[in-house]
């Protein structure tokens, strides 16, 4: 599979969490060419802070490898990981996130600071940004756009 098959996936995620009323955000995380586990943004329906895609598929890949380290572990997501998430990733250990959307509000990954940068973290991930942006931003864009649309 290809990286762009891999966003399909997250997107995917991103979809049902659009369906739930979620801000559409979706994760899979791939290890040896397959996905291990994949979720969504479900902080609205279990009205908790910290569910967002990528913690919820790192619990999850954890508990399918029965281990913390997902090293040799790639994390695919909709969007920019906000500080929370990046710091979930890099004590993880993922060896390489990619993302699609900037988050120019909360992103983690250089759009408001950068933590895959900072030098005296033990562990380094490799970050690719803007697979399938056009796609992952235009789900986001149309959520928001009808969540206003609904609440005027």
């Amino acid at each position: 599979m290809t990286d762009n098959s891999f966003m399909l996936h997250a997107l995917k995620e991103a979809r049902k969490a659009y369906e739930k009323g979620e801000a559409p955000i979706g994760a899979v995380i791939v290890k040896d060419g397959k996905i291990i586990a994949r979720a969504h943004n479900l902080r609205e329906s279990k009205q908790n802070s910290t569910y967002h895609a990528e913690i919820l598929a790192i619990h999850k890949a954890c508990k399918k490898l029965g281990s913390w380290r997902l090293v040799d572990c790639d994390l695919y997501v909709t969007l920019e990981p906000c500080p929370m998430c990046a710091g979930a990733i890099i004590q993880s250990r993922i060896k390489r996130l990619f993302f699609g959307a900037a988050d120019p509000k909360a992103g983690a990954a250089g759009s408001v600071v950068n933590l895959f940068n900072v030098e005296t973290f033990n562990h380094k991930v490799d970050v690719i940004q803007g697979i399938m942006e056009d796609e992952c931003s235009q789900i986001l864009k149309q959520f928001f756009r009808e969540l206003r649309k609904k609440n005027s």
